[in-house]
């Protein structure tokens, strides 16, 4: 037990483990389900697995409802969707992501692009950001009538672009917003038609609103974004507190957001002063805010089979088709 390989450096509980050597130990979110090309059995979606950017080694898990597949030119919203897991862990073929991407692409109907994207510690959080845009503009170009992949070129609607995710994908989706009201994408525009924020991973130095006190608790929080920016980002910073950046609230590169949360997710508070600060900024867009009553964190993934998941799946899916 001298070997330094085994000393820990830290330890998120249920996350990951950290050895000083440098060696990371995942602790959930590694089991994996193949794609279903001929259709998922639950509600015949196809699914398969893309490399959107070889250059930038882009992947990603693309959904397709059955019916649409039938017919040719259909066109539908396409969402780009990016998976929670505090940065650290999952991917888009983990099983509670596989499920749910395929349940929103049948309930829309949409085309849905489960992204993966580079995982922290080893890629701090900046990485993600920059899979995230790299994703989107993927997307878009794929979805040319000339475009590289077939789904998207022949299903896909670049006018209607959705970003999604759960949590720290959340995060991600409102990151790209930002990006891309600054950074327009050549051909494509500086919006897109909406995000979808589920349960967000928005957190903050100082408790805001009825949020938790307990130093022990803020501390195991606070310690998470730590390890995921590899602690070269506060917690002020805006990549974790939108509310410490106002101006790019009042310029998000979307026309309608959906913030949804649950009463007891750790995040409420943040997901609650994000819709609010939307509404004080001077954003010009539609938003709509769904809090789900009695349940916790990202309870739709971990119970996809219960009530409240089945109403937030269309909440979701109605916000898309809005779109």
């Amino acid at each position: 037990m001298d070997d330094p390989g085994f000393e820990i450096e830290c330890e998120i509980p249920g996350v990951v483990r950290v050895h000083k050597s440098g060696r990371v130990v995942r602790l959930n979110g590694t089991e994996t389900v193949p794609p279903s090309p001929s259709g998922d059995p639950a509600n015949g979606v196809a699914s398969k697995d893309v490399v959107l950017d070889p250059a930038a080694n882009i992947s990603a898990r693309l959904y397709l409802p059955a019916a649409t597949a039938a017919e040719p030119g259909k066109k539908l919203p396409v969402v780009v969707f990016f998976h929670g897991g505090a940065f650290m862990i999952y991917t888009a073929a983990s099983p509670l992501y596989h499920k749910y991407a395929a349940s929103l692409a049948a309930a829309v109907p949409a085309v849905v692009v489960s992204v993966d994207y580079r995982l922290a510690p080893e890629h701090p959080v900046l990485a993600a950001y920059e899979d995230a845009f790299a994703a989107l503009k993927a997307v878009v170009s794929s979805c040319r009538p000339d475009g590289a992949e077939p789904w998207l070129a022949g299903h896909g609607d670049a006018s209607r672009v959705v970003l999604a995710g759960d949590s720290a994908g959340a995060n991600m989706a409102h990151r790209t917003a930002v990006r891309l009201r600054k950074e327009r994408i050549e051909g494509y525009g500086d919006k897109v038609s909406g995000i979808a924020l589920l349960h967000s991973y928005f957190w903050g130095k100082e408790p805001v609103g009825g949020e938790l006190t307990d130093a022990a608790i803020r501390g195991g929080l606070d310690q998470v974004w730590h390890v995921a920016c590899g602690g070269k980002l506060g917690l002020d910073h805006p990549y974790i507190n939108p509310a410490a950046s106002p101006e790019e609230l009042s310029q998000l590169g979307c026309d309608r957001v959906l913030v949804a949360t649950a009463e007891h997710c750790w995040f409420v508070e943040r997901s609650r002063a994000y819709a609010a600060g939307l509404k004080a900024c001077g954003w010009g867009g539609e938003l709509r805010f769904y809090e789900t009553k009695g349940d916790g964190h990202v309870y739709f993934l971990l119970k996809p089979d219960c009530d409240n998941a089945a109403k937030e799946l269309t909440v979701v899916a109605d916000f898309v088709r809005r779109c």
